[in-house]
């Protein structure tokens, strides 16, 4: 069987479990119940915010309260100060500190009203019902522990760890069996009995190509009853150019890839966006060297043309290229920070396992 990339849907697995990991979000059972897509809007919009622009005047560190007002933890926002709640969860017309960051009657912060797009975050955020990872106790001051750091799983060598001990030893093929078996012993379950051809056959089909097999490779695979048959099934799914397209799809969420830009006033297509894809498409279909297919994607244009293809070292960049381009106008340089933040945040998400 040819050798293949490791999938990208295992890449993109693990990083959802490491999302907080340097966030500085104190664990809890509040953090655990979030959507990441909710701790990651927080995290991002407003999080830093609230330390930026709030914290000099409403936190514990504060040499003076205003107004009574904590914002350093999510009991505190929510409680609110002299003037009544600061944040109601679902009710951003009821939400003292949108109005105050509104300057509706109050004005937060009193150096200057925020931009528009951020009053708006804060308004989506509220409505949403104002997901906080943040614990009961109001922050303290954060550092980084470097220690700690290093012995997050990105940065560990790759190692092959020992075979787990399972009581029926007859069961495993090969070494990744030893692992599910171990799990299902430790669960009190039993390996269901093998797969019939016909169930084996479509399960492959369905899994390297996202599509049902066609009756005549069916009835090809029943009559071939070599012990080959079987690698012979996935050798020709593994050259099916279905097979880029199926799996190359996971890779492009990892880049959050699409064909148009919905972060402006008005969407634009990225009439180019396809060669992007394409590429990818291709880079799974011709069994790509992983450690090519990520130098190509960060650094291509200092690589220069390949051998397969004169320009594919530029099309790769796509990976960055794509993604947000936000309005720029009174805000431009805080719209191309945003940018720049998006594309850090892609790389350091896809390829190193960090946010």
């Amino acid at each position: 069987m040819p050798h293949r990339m490791p999938h990208p849907l295992l890449i993109a697995r693990a990083l959802l479990s490491f999302t907080l990991l340097f966030a500085g979000v104190p664990s809890s059972q509040a953090a655990d119940k979030l959507a990441p897509a909710q701790v990651e809007f927080f995290e991002t919009k407003i999080r830093p915010v609230l330390i930026n622009r709030c914290y000099e005047c409403h936190s514990q560190k504060s040499k003076i309260v205003k107004g009574g007002l904590l914002l350093d933890s999510k009991d505190a926002t929510r409680k609110g100060g002299e003037s009544g709640a600061a944040v109601v969860p679902g009710k951003p017309a009821e939400s003292l500190l949108l109005a105050a960051l509104q300057y509706d009657g109050l004005e937060m912060p009193p150096k200057g009203k925020l931009p528009a797009n951020v009053i708006n975050d804060f308004a989506a955020w509220i409505k949403m019902g104002a997901p906080d990872p943040r614990s009961k106790s109001t922050v303290v001051a954060s550092g980084i522990d470097f220690v700690k750091g290093r012995t997050h799983w990105a940065y560990q060598p790759i190692t092959l760890p020992p075979l787990p001990k399972v009581r029926q030893e007859d069961w495993p093929q090969h070494d990744l069996d030893h692992f599910t078996l171990a799990r299902l012993e430790a669960k009190g379950l039993q390996p269901v009995s093998a797969a019939d051809k016909r169930s084996l056959i479509r399960r492959a089909t369905f899994d390297l190509l996202g599509l049902p097999p066609q009756p005549a490779d069916v009835e090809a695979f029943l009559a071939d009853t070599s012990p080959a048959a079987f690698s012979r099934v996935i050798d020709r799914l593994l050259d099916s150019p279905h097979y880029g397209e199926r799996w190359g799809r996971y890779w492009l969420d990892v880049a959050r890839y699409s064909e148009d830009q919905a972060h402006t006033f008005a969407t634009r297509p990225n009439t180019n966006g396809y060669r992007y894809r394409d590429w990818v498409v291709s880079a799974f279909n011709r069994d790509m060297p992983y450690d090519q297919f990520v130098r190509l994607q960060i650094a291509g244009d200092l690589l220069g043309p390949t051998k397969d293809d004169p320009y594919e070292h530029l099309v790769a960049l796509g990976f960055f290229g794509l993604g947000a381009q936000y309005y720029k106008n009174t805000d431009r340089e805080r719209a191309l920070a945003d940018e720049l933040d998006d594309r850090v945040d892609t790389l350091t998400r896809g390829f190193l396992g960090l946010t």
